[in-house]
């Protein structure tokens, strides 16, 4: 595909008016909704604020490239805008963003044109192309512009697999001490669509300049590219790491590796490579939980909790979909069963539909939790073990009864499961590590024999000698204590949930609220403090939008726009809707937040709200034991937040 079917002219702005991010994001939006490349303008602007939340998309030298991939996209397109005057983007390196490519993905996208947006890309780290855009006039010019460097980029690319065939016959001849250092690396970021694909090009690129051979495997939304192989990773003198998500790391042990953000080998190649070339990267030990000589305590580009937090997470992304299907049909089986009976064809399908789901939830989880910590050997292990936690066992020697109904008896349940997990992925890299120095020749049996057959004794043996035993009691006190707690402690326990909810909007207090009212749910089967932590997390958007609305002078254009969409947000249990506001004014947005959201998880404990389904907000309402009592903790809870915000929030930092 040329590049140019992408840069539409019609889809161009050359004169853009906006002078602050939160405009320049408005104007760029509403150009992709006038010429009707996206359908649904208010999702598309809310995953791309989203990306942004992440880290920002201006990479430096006066470009940003702020991007989204979702189903509101009809086509992909690449917008080209020009601002004259430069817009404050946040940019890597606090300099006015002349140059926007915001660049549009549907959810099907194919690879041709994931390629083509690869490629489009890799070009924008050529000063000499990014000059001549920041003086082009017309749209014309533009497109001009972006074939002519794609010519020459694929002209010289040819060229250089010639010479790079010839080089390689040489260098087979040359004495080692001829050769030229050799470098591998991997790129990837968490959408796969531009700053993978540009960090691959700028460490190209300044390794060619600094003499240095170079393989880069990118990890994009056409999956993974120039894979390296063994014998690559083998000759390479170091790897580079420049990345935002996880990549395969256990084919890296032993080796000197760097691990950097993917910004950093866009607008940091020459340090990355030095650092390579100059023996100061640390020796990367898959066996020891990805460690370096360095830093036993840490992982390669983080702390030990930010690891343990990836790790459960890994889980829990891949929990969350049996939870809320299965939930959800469960949830609708209880209304058809008032109404057509418990022996209803519907009822019965539609239940033991959402009991299956369910069933899958502590073994998905347990088994994704593993396979974070020790990659796709600790799988099987893993799953095993969180099976194990949702069966019923028996005694120490009694018989083993496996149930793949949802309310098994379990001795361990949730708690086990996650208890599991971490088992199952640490046995794993302990068998790495045990295993390291076995003779060559054995190693085929690792992945075949001792890794599954070993992985699972040793897991098998810990959930039903070890785990079982001792989270059975924890079990079944939580369960009793949930069952028999009196209004009063109930409430307590609604106000914790519901605050935390609120304190960072999806971020680590958000999501154990969330998983230990999952895990109650799972429990007991009763929706009370599901209820209270939707309640919770429907607070803050509703609050930010209820603000915007009756004191419009203390926010910006902007944020009174996100105010209108973050009605629908709210009441559809999206908190992360917030985050702009939070993260503009954090005092007053998630301290009025809190208290709101509290409010609201304590009410519906006061008053028996119980809602059957982990996930739908208000549109789940039908569903709640006191429908009302729901529906009015939730306005109570966010007119309360929303009112202490608009008192609350400074008139002096509205725009003039």
């Amino acid at each position: 595909m040329d590049i140019r079917d992408l840069l539409l002219k019609d889809v161009m702005i050359m004169d853009m008016q906006a002078t602050t991010k939160d405009e320049a994001i408005d104007e760029l939006v509403h150009k992709y909704a006038e010429q009707g490349v996206i359908n649904d303008e208010a999702l598309y602007k809310q995953d791309i604020i989203k990306r942004e939340a992440e880290s920002t998309t201006g990479i430096g030298d006066g470009i940003a490239m702020p991007h989204a991939k979702d189903k509101a996209v009809q086509r992909a397109t690449v917008l080209f805008a020009k601002s004259q005057n430069g817009v404050d983007f946040n940019a890597l390196d606090g300099q006015p963003v002349h140059l926007f490519f915001m660049i549009a993905a549907p959810e099907g996208a194919n690879n041709t044109h994931l390629a083509a947006l690869a490629a489009l890309s890799s070009l924008l780290i050529d000063p000499e192309l990014v000059g001549k855009l920041k003086k082009a006039q017309t749209p014309e010019e533009v497109q001009q512009l972006f074939g002519d460097a794609q010519a020459a980029k694929e002209e010289k690319e040819a060229k250089d697999a010639a010479a790079k065939a010839e080089k390689e016959a040489a260098a087979a001849k040359a004495p080692a001490s001829e050769q030229r250092p050799y470098i591998v690396g991997v790129t990837a970021c968490p959408n796969g669509i531009a700053h993978t694909y540009m960090a691959e090009a700028a460490l190209i690129k300044q390794a060619e300049a600094m003499n240095v051979d170079i393989k880069i495997e990118t990890n994009g939304s056409e999956g993974v590219k120039h894979l390296l192989t063994a014998d690559e990773i083998a000759r390479a003198q170091g790897v580079i790491i420049a990345a935002d998500k996880k990549v395969k790391m256990p084919r890296f042990d032993g080796k000197p590796l760097v691990n950097r953000p993917v910004t950093d080998g866009i607008n940091k190649a020459e340090e990355l490579i030095n650092e390579v070339l100059d023996g100061k990267a640390p020796v990367y030990h898959d066996a020891d939980g990805g460690a370096s000589d360095d830093d036993e305590g840490a992982s390669a580009n983080g702390s030990v909790w930010g690891e343990v937090y990836k790790d459960l997470m890994n889980g829990i992304s891949h929990m969350l979909p049996f939870v809320v299907g299965g939930g959800i049909l469960m949830a609708l089986s209880f209304i058809i069963e008032q109404f057509a009976g418990e022996k209803s064809l519907a009822f019965t399908f539609l239940n033991q539909s959402g009991n299956m789901a369910f069933a899958f939830m502590v073994p998905v989880l347990a088994a994704y939790i593993a396979e974070s910590i020790g990659d796709r050997p600790a799988l099987m292990p893993g799953f095993v073990g969180g099976f194990m936690a949702t069966v019923y066992t028996g005694a120490y020697g009694g018989a083993f009864t496996a149930s793949i109904a949802a309310n098994a008896k379990s001795p361990a349940g949730f708690l086990g499961g996650l208890v599991a997990g971490f088992l199952a992925g640490y046995i794993t890299v302990w068998m790495k590590k045990w295993t390291k120095n076995m003779p060559q020749s054995l190693e085929g049996m690792k992945p075949m024999l001792i890794y599954p057959i070993l992985g699972l004794l040793i897991v098998a043996a810990l959930m039903f000698f070890i785990v079982n035993p001792i989270f059975s009691v924890i079990n079944q006190w939580i369960t009793h204590f949930l069952n028999s707690m009196g209004t009063g402690n109930a409430v307590i326990l609604g106000v914790v949930l519901g605050g935390m909810m609120s304190i960072d909007m999806g971020g680590p207090f958000n999501k154990a609220a969330y998983v230990f009212a999952t895990g109650a749910f799972t429990a007991t089967h009763d929706g009370n403090l599901m209820a209270a932590v939707m309640a919770g997390g429907m607070v803050p958007p509703l609050a930010t939008a209820i603000a915007t609305a009756f004191w419009p002078k203390k926010f910006t254009d902007d944020e009174r726009k996100a105010g209108i969409s973050n009605w629908l947000l709210g009441i559809s249990f999206i908190t992360e809707g917030a985050i702009p506001f939070a993260t503009a004014d954090p005092l007053h947005v998630i301290g009025s937040s809190v208290v709101g959201a509290a409010i609201a998880g304590g009410l519906t404990q006061l008053w028996g709200v119980s809602v059957p389904a982990p996930h739908g907000g208000l549109w789940v309402s039908l569903l709640a034991t006191n429908i009302w009592g729901y529906i009015g903790a939730t306005i109570i809870g966010a007119v309360i937040a929303g009112v202490i915000l608009g008192f609350w929030k400074p008139a002096k930092q509205a725009l003039k």
